[in-house]
């Protein structure tokens, strides 16, 4: 997921998109604990779009800030 994509997102959306990311992340966590999971280099990749998702709400909501002034 690229952070362009993310942008043009509504912040209901990404908050969305966060929590289902959140939600993968632990039962990959779960999986990797009880040694199910096949792919283990996607634990990363979701903690970099979550980070990323935090990274664009936190865009908007300095633009918010920004315009009400």
């Amino acid at each position: 997921m690229k952070a362009k994509e993310l942008r043009s997102l509504a912040v209901g959306e990404l908050h969305k998109k966060l929590a289902d990311l959140r939600r993968e992340l632990f039962n990959l966590r779960f999986q990797h604990a009880t040694a199910q999971l096949e792919n283990t280099q996607r634990i990363p990749q979701v903690k970099r779009d979550i980070a990323r998702v935090l990274t664009v709400l936190r865009e908007k909501e300095l633009e918010s800030q920004n315009e009400s002034k």
